[in-house]
């Protein structure tokens, strides 16, 4: 018989632990007091330690989770989680894989809130189609809240250190105890109805479940859904959570970051507009001297001033085309004067009656002139033309 104990690996003792872990504590609760807390900051996932007086276990709550929760944990709360026991095997620990998580002491409204929430979420309240765009520059800023609280001290003070010029307008609503939800939910709509306001902010101090609980409403979610203003619940301390913050179309953490979230910083905008007008003013005056520079230099260019040249070459060039047609139509004119003159000469040479006043005698036979003696016969009728007048005669010889 072998009594050898069995040799076995680290990591398969670390898998026997974890199946029969894990296998025997499928679903526990737990309560104890939060420590070490993290949220890793790329992944989500939390992390942290649950002790009691003498014990203490580690816990992880993964991303997939975490978006159920209604308050954020931190070193010292406690709480009651709901989980399965699971082992780490890289480290060989074990640690509770947490599906949910409540503050210590979570009663009656608690459960109300969180059905309240799983039912509203199925109907489509909280969905980011659904919400209203906030304007960046509201001219006129509606706030519901109690007339009395810190909450509207605080946003009067921030909105007007930032912003000045805008105007509030407040509704003045009973933000806890009986009544305080169908005020609240009335206001709303008179916010509506009154249309005088481009947004609205719902604000209330920081306290218990039981003091925000006017916030819980039904009724107040419903007035949130069908408003046509853009919602902002400021509602609390930045770890409280209502069921307006998810209703509304944004969620400040305090009513003062509310009132950072919906107006524009005046100095920062003065800066901003500042800077541009230096930056568009820069520009222009830079533009504007370029095109000088580059005007002056087109006028002092050959190219620009050439123009201007070859209208003046063109006209010298025409008064001196001009002087040389002159002197060539008068030489033109003295030359043909001059043959005309030698023609006149030549044609007058040529004139009967000039050779006839030098003796000459000119001797027609009727309408023929005679040019040869041979032409002429005894007893023939002639005139003899002389330059000053005719004698007519008979040839008496042939």
């Amino acid at each position: 018989m072998n009594n050898e104990i069995e040799i076995l690996s680290v990591s398969e003792v670390t898998r026997r632990i974890k199946r029969l872990l894990e296998g025997g504590f499928r679903s526990i609760r737990l309560q104890g007091e939060v420590s070490n807390f993290k949220q890793h900051a790329p992944s989500g996932h939390m992390y942290f330690t649950l002790k009691d007086e003498s014990s203490a276990i580690s816990a992880v709550m993964w991303r997939s989770r975490v978006g159920s929760l209604t308050f954020m944990p931190e070193d010292g709360m406690k709480v009651v989680v709901s989980g399965r026991l699971a082992v780490y095997e890289v480290r060989g620990t074990y640690q509770i894989d947490v599906y949910s998580m409540q503050p210590l002491g979570m009663g009656d409204l608690q459960i109300a809130f969180e059905k309240l929430k799983q039912r509203l979420a199925s109907e489509g309240l909280f969905n980011a189609e659904f919400k209203i765009p906030i304007p960046r520059f509201p001219e006129r800023i509606g706030i519901v809240t109690s007339p009395s609280g810190a909450a509207l001290h605080d946003l009067l003070t921030v909105l007007k250190r930032r912003q000045p010029s805008v105007a509030v307008i407040v509704r003045p609503v009973k933000v806890q105890g009986p009544g305080a939800a169908r005020d609240i939910a009335t206001a709303i709509d008179e916010m509506n109805e009154f249309d005088g306001a481009d947004i609205v902010i719902l604000a209330r101090g920081g306290g218990s479940l039981e003091d925000l609980w006017a916030f819980n409403e039904e009724v107040v979610a419903r007035s949130i859904f069908r408003s046509k203003l853009p919602i902002v619940s400021a509602v609390g301390h930045e770890i409280d959570f209502t069921i307006a913050d998810f209703v509304a179309d944004m969620r400040a953490p305090t009513p003062s970051a509310a009132a950072e979230l919906v107006v524009e910083d005046r100095g920062s905008l003065l800066d901003i507009i500042r800077n541009n007008w230096y930056t568009t003013h820069e520009s222009v005056l830079s533009v504007l001297k370029n095109r000088k520079d580059h005007i002056r230099h087109l006028l002092r260019s050959h190219a620009f001033n050439r123009p201007i040249d070859d209208l003046r070459q063109m006209s010298q060039r025409i008064d001196e085309i001009d002087r040389s047609m002159g002197l060539s139509v008068a030489h033109l004119v003295a030359l043909q004067g001059a043959h005309l003159h030698s023609f006149d000469r030549r044609i007058r040479s040529l004139d009967p009656e000039a050779v006839l006043r030098r003796g000459y005698v000119m001797v027609s036979k009727g309408e023929h002139i005679v040019d040869s003696s041979k032409r002429l016969h005894r007893g023939d009728h002639i005139e003899l033309r002389f330059h000053d007048g005719n004698i007519p005669s008979t040839v008496t010889k042939g």
